[in-house]
């Protein structure tokens, strides 16, 4: 079965240390997966790479990092860190190669609802929410038909757990129908510039081709960035559970974090988990510490263990938090 699963959280991730000073280059490997042209180039110091997303434009330019290495045991086949503050990318591996990358799929689909507005909308469960998730294997929030819950406890349910079942109920209701929501997922991706990117579902269930639902290393950091500027994305992504009690209307729920850095790894703030027998472990992930924000992705980390996307995003984290800002010179030290 092909499930973006729900795992239990592994605080070995947290121990992972990143660490060797090799080269100043970024690899970018094919690997079988759809490699797109132009995707190798060499990093140079205080340079971001040609592929990179312009840095958002509500955030100020800060010092670039000065890169004098590459982090060590990464064993994810596709991979991308950079500074969110610049946009500089500090390090890469197959950054413009496309892969399938599972539930976190589900953050574009977020993107959108939060772009629609009006969380506070009451959209009932539909049951063929239940027989979606029960058809195709994916990971649910159990949600019960015919409960009624808004945007925003639909976004907990999506983003947490991983619920393929919140994913179709706000489909469903934002497409209207999951054939238009798909429509507007991919006009999103193009309006952003994600040029490498492509959805055939909500929530990145392989189907109707495990490959059909795809994206990239460079691009999914653009939508990283994208939905961390939401408040309401933030403050759920950044939760290790979310409790919703018994009300009019609705059932309680519990829902746990599937990301396994939340709690575990000291500055982690997000993003999304995703896992597919095809995709295997990927992860879209940011961490603040000392002023720095840093922002990743990881796909396709081996199946070695329930917190293999996790252990390689904080092999690059420690890496990349452990280089150096060059200081800015004060003012009576200009000429």
């Amino acid at each position: 079965m092909r499930l973006t699963g729900r795992i239990v959280a592994v605080t070995a991730a947290a121990a992972v240390i990143g660490g060797g000073i090799t080269a100043w280059s970024v690899t970018d490997t094919g690997s079988g997966a759809r490699s797109s042209p132009g995707s190798s180039a060499a990093l140079v110091r205080g340079s971001s790479m040609p592929t990179a997303r312009p840095r958002p434009s509500n955030s100020p330019a800060g010092p670039l990092i000065e890169v004098t290495g590459t982090p060590q045991g990464v064993k994810a086949k596709g991979a991308i860190l950079a500074d969110a503050a610049t946009g500089q990318v500090l390090w890469g591996r197959g950054m413009n190669t496309e892969r399938p990358m599972a539930s976190v799929t589900k953050v574009m689909t977020a993107l959108v609802v939060l772009e629609s507005g009006n969380l506070d909308q009451e959209i009932r469960v539909p049951k063929a929410a239940f027989t979606y998730v029960w058809k195709y294997g994916g990971e649910s929030a159990a949600l019960r038909p015919g409960d009624v819950l808004t945007t925003q406890e639909l976004l907990e349910a999506l983003l947490l757990p991983s619920g393929a079942d919140a994913a179709y109920t706000l489909a469903n209701a934002y497409g209207p129908g999951l054939t238009a929501f798909i429509a507007r997922l991919n006009a999103t991706a193009a309006r952003m510039g994600l040029t490498h990117t492509h959805f055939t579902s909500p929530d990145g269930l392989p189907y109707p081709t495990e490959t059909s639902t795809y994206s990239t290393p460079s691009d999914l950091l653009t939508l990283g960035l994208a939905a961390m500027r939401y408040p309401a994305f933030r403050s759920i992504v950044d939760q290790r559970f979310y409790h919703l009690p018994k009300a009019k209307g609705h059932h309680q729920y519990w829902w746990d974090n599937t990301n396994e850095l939340i709690g575990y790894y000291p500055g982690a703030v997000g993003i999304k988990t995703g896992y597919t027998d095809d995709a295997g472990h990927c992860l879209l992930f940011e961490a603040v510490r000392n002023g720095r924000t840093l922002i990743g992705v990881v796909l396709d980390s081996p199946a070695t263990g329930v917190a293999a996307g996790a252990q390689d995003a904080a092999r690059m984290l420690n890496w990349g938090f452990s280089l150096k800002q060059p200081k800015q010179a004060s003012p009576s030290a200009r000429t």
